[in-house]
């Protein structure tokens, strides 16, 4: 029925908008910017929970073999990297200029599709992408809490999701569920991020963290690996049950809500430039949202 489908979108855009809340408040607020021990936490209790799930029978999930997990690594590798460099920017960037460079990894999946692929791109789409990049070119020059390593981290971040994207439809293995793929991009990055974390300094450095022994950082902690395990089976159920172009906009929907709240959580600093390029990067967005809609008529 209609209704169980808009109150799946709005489940999604809750756990989305409180998933991205408890990140920033444990990254900037707390100031817990250690990524290789809190992207792994939360990859471990992902792991833990999904595997447990499927255990129990709670989702849908298939004896991976060795060859389609092989196969998945550099997906893997990708998502490692989204999550990192992602961490290391949203603790430096506030939430409205995250999406708004975030949304320029569509610009790398362009450039990938139209290199490799050679397809061809809708005069709408083209428009749309255009919006985003100019949005992000021109946001650190307006951003009045301009920090250059958590922009150049955000790149890093945009580069990762865009290839992923493209990964994750052209090239992934037909025999591998979403579930299947991300509990695969769970155990590796546990494993990956676990060797990395005393080489970048993350272990020492959080031995010495001042809120270690704290409820407060221990309830984030815990509350910021949950809601991701609860953000993946959202994701899941929602494409499972809507058009591309519908989980587009609950998606957009969902960063809307996460920017427009955003500034009465977290202290933010913003001008009019700046503001007009977050508007114009998701005007861009809904463009886009919009020609998926169109290429399927």
């Amino acid at each position: 029925m209609q209704w169980r489908r808009h109150i799946t979108g709005l489940a999604f855009s809750l756990v989305f908008v409180v998933s991205y809340f408890t990140n920033k408040f444990v990254l900037s607020v707390l100031k817990f910017t250690y990524p290789t021990l809190f992207q792994g936490w939360q990859t471990f209790i992902g792991a833990v929970l999904l595997l447990l799930s499927g255990k129990l029978g709670w989702v849908e999930m298939s004896r991976i073999t060795r060859s389609a997990a092989l196969s998945w690594l550099p997906g893997s590798l990708l998502f490692v990297g989204n999550i990192y460099a992602g961490s290391r920017a949203l603790s430096r960037i506030d939430i409205p200029f995250f999406f708004t460079l975030q949304n320029s990894s569509h610009v790398v999946s362009y450039i990938i599709l139209k290199v490799v692929h050679r397809e061809k791109v809708q005069w709408l789409k083209l428009i749309s992408i255009c919006f985003m990049l100019l949005s992000a070119i021109n946001l650190p020059f307006y951003d009045p809490q301009f920090d250059y390593s958590g922009y150049l981290w955000a790149v890093g971040h945009l580069f990762c999701v865009g290839a992923y994207r493209v990964f994750q439809v052209h090239y992934k293995p037909s025999n591998l569920s979403d579930l299947e793929q991300q509990c695969i991009n769970y155990l590796f990055s546990v494993l990956l991020l676990a060797i990395a974390a005393h080489p970048t300094g993350d272990l020492m450095g959080a031995l010495e963290f001042p809120s270690l022994q704290s409820h407060t950082f221990h309830c984030g902690c815990c509350a910021s690996a949950l809601l991701g395990f609860l953000l993946l089976l959202a994701t899941v159920k929602l494409k499972s049950g809507f058009s591309v172009e519908h989980f587009g906009v609950w998606i957009f929907l969902s960063k809307v809500t996460a920017m427009s709240l955003s500034p009465f959580i977290f202290y933010m600093d913003i001008n009019v430039p700046a503001l007009v390029c977050v508007v114009l990067s998701h005007v861009g967005e809904a463009l886009l949202v919009y020609s998926e809609r169109e290429s399927q008529l």
